[in-house]
């Protein structure tokens, strides 16, 4: 988790430098969900994230020098400085994406979990998504097939609280989302995700079930964000009263508390925290010293080889 927020902070650091061009979502105060759910999964899952992903990209496995180059627009990116934030993709890792389109990649989730349950490799697929993809159309046909076909899909839903930034409230007649599985014949679970052994143990519940061919779930994880919805975004729908009490949940600082109240030292922590602090450090470097995206790459991307006869 500190892995992850320091990775953040120094993105949010390098874009206010003009390093990192574009759109710029943060995971600040959402790390335990990230963590949490890889810890209930084995290599051969499939996971899909929205454009907040570096994150998930992260606990998946990813380098964060790969995805710090990728921010930096790099050739050494993991997409070879071609997608930036919102489109991670580390296909070694089964990490099969970040996606701009809100709720666009919950069918494509759907999908994974088809193959999986038509190849029996035994894999299963997990999607993250923000309370307001529950409000689009493609969630719903994804959920329905899923519940149909008994798909081995975990459904995460991540709310944060605000879609950009607007209320649940305004955008859902129900407050508890998962309310919406209902009507999919979809197992069900909803609960605080500061937590980060919680959240790893609700979820592989959720795990085991698709694994054993009992079908979807729907996860609804409570959760917040400590940054805007974007470095474009102030976030003044938001009070700062607000703000402070939400930080009082920190996942971050909660499981540290409980790290050393079970018995670790603050040393062993703080050199754990050291190590991390050279390894994002070295990110940077990294990221500063790797070659722009090059033009040929970029145009072989766009436009299709010519005939050779």
């Amino acid at each position: 988790m500190y892995r992850i927020r320091r990775f953040e902070e120094e993105a949010a650091r390098a874009y206010a430098q003009g390093k990192i061009g574009g759109f710029l979502h943060l995971y600040i105060g959402q790390e335990s969900i990230a963590v949490g759910v890889n810890a209930a999964l084995e290599p051969k899952d499939h996971v899909f994230q929205t454009y907040r992903d570096h994150g998930t990209a992260i606990s998946r496995g990813m380098d964060p020098k790969a995805g710090m180059a990728e921010l930096f627009g790099r050739d050494t990116g993991c997409v070879r400085g071609l997608g930036g934030s919102m489109h991670f993709f580390d296909v070694e890792n089964k990490f099969l994406g970040g996606y701009g389109i809100v709720g666009g990649h919950i069918a494509v989730a759907a999908g994974a979990a088809f193959k999986a349950k038509y190849s029996k490799d035994g894999s299963v697929a997990v999607c993250f998504f923000g309370e307001g993809a529950t409000s689009i159309g493609g969630f719903h046909e994804a959920l329905n097939l899923s519940g149909l076909w008994k798909l081995p899909l975990v459904a995460i839903c991540e709310n944060n609280a605000y879609a950009m930034g607007t209320p649940l409230s305004r955008t859902s007649p129900v407050e508890d989302i998962t309310q919406k599985a209902a009507g999919y014949g979809m197992a069900a679970d909803r609960f605080e995700g500061h937590d980060v052994e919680v959240v790893r143990d609700r979820v592989k519940e959720a795990v085991d079930r698709a694994r054993a061919g009992d079908g979807p779930t729907f996860i609804e994880i409570l959760t917040y964000r400590f940054r805007g919805h974007s470095m474009s975004d102030p976030g003044k729908y938001r009070s700062r009263e607000e703000l402070e009490e939400r930080k009082k949940n920190d996942p971050i600082h909660l499981y540290r508390a409980q790290l050393v109240q079970r018995g670790e030292s603050d040393e062993t922590l703080d050199a754990v925290e050291e190590e991390v602090e050279e390894e994002i450090s070295e990110a940077v470097r990294f990221a500063d010293e790797s070659a722009p995206a090059s033009e040929e790459v970029m145009m072989n991307s766009v436009y299709a080889p010519e005939a050779t006869s």
